[in-house]
């Protein structure tokens, strides 16, 4: 019988090493007693490379002691699928490594909770974050203010360098085959900062975005099986959520990145019914200015999902609105409040999604009166066959989903491409154009040049609202003057973050998008 190696794995968990946080503070509380000095480094360390043990033996110089914190996986803001490696395994990887005294996960997006409770002697980064002004999410400076409040000193390890998500990106299947040449061809052209320099004129932006306000009620349900004496699914009522969805989703994505963003949408009567409007309100971000009108005898459009809830599996919608056409007072309200809002606009956004808020009145005066106008025709379970692109006559951006360009062409069957390349532009009077489709990514037609830019979504907890944040983020872009393509691939990075959200748990952020592309790029 062969000899078998020992199993000492256990006994090495058991020494001590990794320590909840605060445990680990009072232990360096009673060192620091004895006189230790306590050095402190922290990180995600997705993938343990020759830089980061170069960083941390350097660091281990400086005093007796050094403890390492990691990021937890909820805080790694570096796009889906990151970490690569959860917080237990980078915790264990680290504690493997002789020069590590004790280990810890902060359940936070900064090391600040880290800092207070051990309060370093020497708190450590590596040299790419001397200059502050190249830290993008601020952190540096207020890391360094605090651990010098406690008496502490910041250091810059000077070493080679090397990047986990370059690693990650290179030689580990993050992506599948055409994102990964996609990503490898943009890589060292300076794309990435031609992007983050686009972003950042998007601020300047004044954007005016029409749309119905959806609310999205999430049921969630066990099925039980089939009921005995009927042909029905039997469920068992687990919990609910309601999220401000619609038009108000995509406006918050927006501001996400564009400062200045005023609202007009519609909700329902408040003689029929609950309209939502102080939740609503309550859900804005960005200091987002809303004009809020009223459809009379209608209730606010809500879809209903019961969904079950282990895999966000929706299982059947249920719809609440009327969705017949604005008319009289209500639409000569909305015309007005758009023809005064647009006025001095750079870009206005229309979410169309086909309950009866866009009448061909609006749309003239939206084609007439807009000085960039981006438009989205939805054709959803509600209104399929009934909302085509199409009922715009010119834009200067549009975008839509395969199955919208496909109804609107009139063809199924017909190559995506020609859709793209020569359909569209035969309906809509429109220089820029962009279809997505899904896993496959997107296509985007400008200057008469068609190219594709392929998906970056991971694993995909809820498709819902993704094509809006795609729409919302490339919008401004060709308003501030990008191509298509650059435009897509701002908007696949905002679908593949908000494929990995159920619902509207929460919105876009611009660190985060900035975060993840600087991620794909590395």
């Amino acid at each position: 019988m062969p000899l078998q190696a020992p199993d000492t794995r256990s006994s090495k968990r058991k020494d001590g090493k990794v320590l909840p946080l605060d445990q680990l503070g009072e232990l360096v509380t009673r060192l620091r007693a004895d006189n230790r000095k306590i050095v402190h480094c922290h990180g995600v360390f997705d993938l343990l490379h020759i830089g980061h043990l170069r960083h941390l033996e350097l660091a281990s110089r400086y005093g007796d002691v050094l403890v390492v914190t990691v990021t937890a996986d909820e805080h790694v803001n570096k796009g889906p699928d990151r970490p690569a490696f959860p917080s237990e395994l980078r915790c264990e990887m680290l504690a493997g490594l002789e020069l590590i005294d004790h280990v810890a996960v902060v359940d936070a997006p900064s090391a600040t909770p880290a800092i207070e409770a051990i309060q370093p002697d020497f708190y450590v980064k590596g040299g790419e974050y001397v200059d502050p002004h190249q830290d993008i999410t601020g952190k540096i400076a207020i890391e360094t203010k605090l651990v010098e409040s406690f008496g502490g000193q910041m250091v810059f390890t000077d070493d080679i360098t090397f990047s986990s998500s370059n690693l990650l990106n290179k030689f580990f299947a993050v992506h599948d085959d055409a994102a990964r040449d996609y990503l490898s061809r943009l890589r060292n052209t300076g794309f990435g900062e031609s992007v983050t320099n686009l972003l950042a004129r998007l601020s300047d932006l004044r954007v005016v975005i029409v749309g119905e306000t959806i609310i999205d009620r999430y049921v969630y349900v066990d099925a039980m099986g089939k009921a005995a004496k009927e042909n029905i699914i039997a469920t068992l009522h687990r919990d609910e959520e309601i999220f401000a969805g619609g038009v108000i989703a995509a406006a918050n994505h927006l501001a996400a990145v564009c400062a200045n963003v005023e609202l007009i949408t519609v909700v329902g009567d408040p003689n029929a019914g609950e309209t939502y409007e102080d939740f609503i309100r309550s859900q804005l971000t960005g200091g987002i200015e809303a004009t809020i009108l009223h459809k009379p005898e209608a209730p606010t459009i809500q879809k209903t999902r019961f969904v079950e809830p282990t895999y966000v599996r929706k299982l059947f919608e249920v719809y609440h609105m009327d969705d017949r056409p604005l008319t009289g007072d209500a639409k000569r309200s909305l015309n007005e409040a758009v023809t005064d809002k647009i006025a001095d606009a750079d870009l206005v956004i229309v979410c169309d999604f086909g309950h009866g808020l866009i009448s061909p009145d609006t749309v003239h005066l939206l084609e007439s009166k807009a000085a960039f106008l981006a438009v989205n025709a939805q054709s959803n379970a509600g209104n399929i066959g009934y909302n085509l692109i199409d009922k715009f006559r010119r834009a200067d951006f549009m975008c839509i989903d395969a199955m919208e360009a496909r109804l609107a062409a009139r063809d199924k069957h017909a190559d995506l491409t020609e859709i793209v390349g020569e359909r569209l532009p035969a309906l809509v009077d429109c220089p820029n154009i962009i279809v997505t489709h899904g896993r496959a990514g997107c296509f985007a037609k400008s200057n008469g040049t068609l190219a594709h830019v392929p998906a970056f979504a991971g694993a995909v907890v809820d498709t819902v609202g993704a094509g809006d944040a795609f729409f919302s983020l490339a919008a401004p872009c060709v308003a501030a003057g990008a191509d298509c393509e650059t435009a897509g691939f701002v908007g696949n990075v905002a679908g593949a973050i908000k494929t990995g959200i159920v619902g509207h748990r929460r919105y876009l952020t611009r660190l985060e998008i900035q975060r993840y592309i600087t991620t794909l790029l590395k």
